[in-house]
């Protein structure tokens, strides 16, 4: 018996692809193409939700829309090719026209969730259109219409870089092939907290990563 889908769960991945993620390039590359086949089996086992993924990278003045709005069935993986790490880290920019755009296409008829995850290993240093305080009541704005952000990064502040966003999701790692290899394991361990909870139909606000790091203590 076939079980309805009664909502659309968008996949928004902002990835760091400036100069600085060139030493973990490879470990990058192969942690996102897991995330891929997670969510893969995630559209399968919670049968309710209909799983579409966006990645989009930022170097210098650029925003690369990799994935956009992809159902899970037609999802490529990345490789040397389509991730070419160079420039530094317009961090505003690439959130301000990934969700905006985002905003574009959601479907006004279907129950939606979205979930962002920005992903980096540096501070903004390099945006031109959008600004810290636009970034920040964008995202407020957007955390009452369920739309859920999370902030994971390297070598800097990440907990201030994120409260500058209004963004309370963080997750820290070393920028090392182990390190990434670390995030990307409890990446997607809160990632399928998030769509458990959905498909139970309870609250999804709150720190995934927090709570998931907290089961690992029981």
């Amino acid at each position: 018996m076939s079980t309805t889908v009664t909502e659309n769960v968008y996949n928004l991945i902002i990835l760091d692809e400036s100069g600085s993620m060139e030493s973990i390039k490879s470990s990058i590359i192969s942690g996102f193409n897991e995330l891929v086949q997670s969510i893969r089996r995630a559209q399968t086992e919670f049968s309710t939700q209909s799983h579409f993924i966006s990645l989009v990278t930022f170097s210098d003045d650029k925003t690369n829309f990799l994935l956009w709005n992809e159902p899970v069935s037609k999802l490529e993986y990345i490789n040397e090719e389509t991730y070419r790490p160079n420039c530094s880290t317009p961090l505003y920019d690439a959130i301000g026209r990934s969700v905006r755009r985002m905003k574009e296409v959601l479907p006004s008829h279907t129950k939606s969730g979205v979930l962002v995850t920005i992903l980096t290993d540096g501070e903004e240093n390099a945006s031109r259109e959008f600004t810290g305080p636009q970034i920040r009541e964008m995202i407020d704005s957007l955390k009452t219409s369920d739309w859920t952000f999370t902030y994971i990064g390297a070598n800097h502040d990440v907990e201030a870089a994120a409260r500058k966003m209004a963004i309370k999701n963080t997750l820290n790692f070393k920028a090392s092939e182990t390190g990434v290899e670390d995030m990307f394991g409890r990446e997607m361990n809160a990632r399928m907290a998030y769509y458990q909870k959905r498909f139970e139909g309870l609250d999804v606000t709150g720190d995934f990563y927090q709570r998931e790091e907290e089961d690992n203590k029981k």
